[in-house]
């Protein structure tokens, strides 16, 4: 899955490493100044501005001190300048990723990445809470489905 464009990666770990730091300013910069950002309960920020104000309360109270997770699980390019990546991932307060025994990674992204000048940017912000019971049972009828 390598085969997409340099920077990609580095956006993504900028955001990540934004979000460690609790630095609201450094993560709302990695979104367009018209970005729209969906968190899980269908809450919406709108523009870099907001995306920044909104995450000032959320680094100094409710996430403080957390770190960000997350996999890759697909870049999918829909031109030269736009990337659509679907990443699963989470936020804690352990380390590593779900493979190191550390975040859960319970949340499913996709992002739509656009190239703006020499970097890539956060056009549009996703985040989908995973429920386990539906996804069980989902996986269970794709494989009874399969058999028949």
């Amino acid at each position: 899955m390598d085969d997409y464009p340099a920077g990609i990666d580095e956006t993504l770990d900028r955001m990540r490493s934004a979000w460690d730091a609790g630095d609201a300013a450094a993560y709302a910069e990695e979104f367009t100044e018209d970005a729209s950002y969906v968190i899980f309960a269908g809450l919406i920020s709108t523009g870099r501005d907001e995306i920044r104000a909104d995450h000032v309360p959320v680094f100094e109270r409710w996430q403080r001190g957390s770190r960000m997770s997350m996999t890759v699980l697909d870049v999918r390019m829909l031109g030269a300048d736009t990337a659509v990546v679907v990443t699963e991932g989470g936020i804690g307060k352990g380390r590593g990723g779900r493979r190191a025994g550390g975040i859960r990674h319970d949340k499913v992204q996709t992002y739509v990445l656009v190239h703006e000048g020499d970097r890539w940017r956060c056009a549009a912000f996703q985040n989908t809470k995973r429920n386990r019971l539906f996804a069980a049972v989902n996986a269970r009828e794709k494989q009874r489905l399969a058999a028949a």
